[in-house]
């Protein structure tokens, strides 16, 4: 079964607001939870929302405002459960 897209916006917009930090925390999450081996994590050109902050993208759901220091809570309360619950 191939693996599901989970896109992280790496535009410049994100880029700034430091989504470099976000990533290695977001690659550990994905691995302790066990769905790195389900979902493929890819970077984005911008996803069109700068003004939301860090964004990410699975399937037609977008998750906004992320930043490194709330990356783990935003995993956990809305990005996990909802590749939980499409899979």
């Amino acid at each position: 079964m191939p693996k599901e897209n989970l896109y992280l916006c790496m535009g410049s917009a994100c880029h700034q607001m430091g989504v470099y930090e976000v990533l290695p925390k977001l690659q550990a999450l994905m691995s302790e939870y066990n769905i790195d081996k389900k979902i493929e994590l890819k970077g984005s050109f911008c996803l069109e929302t700068c003004s939301s902050g860090i964004v990410m993208k699975f399937r037609d759901l977008h998750f906004i405002n992320i930043s490194p220091q709330n990356i783990e809570d935003k995993f956990l309360k809305e990005i996990l459960p909802a590749i939980e619950e499409n899979n």
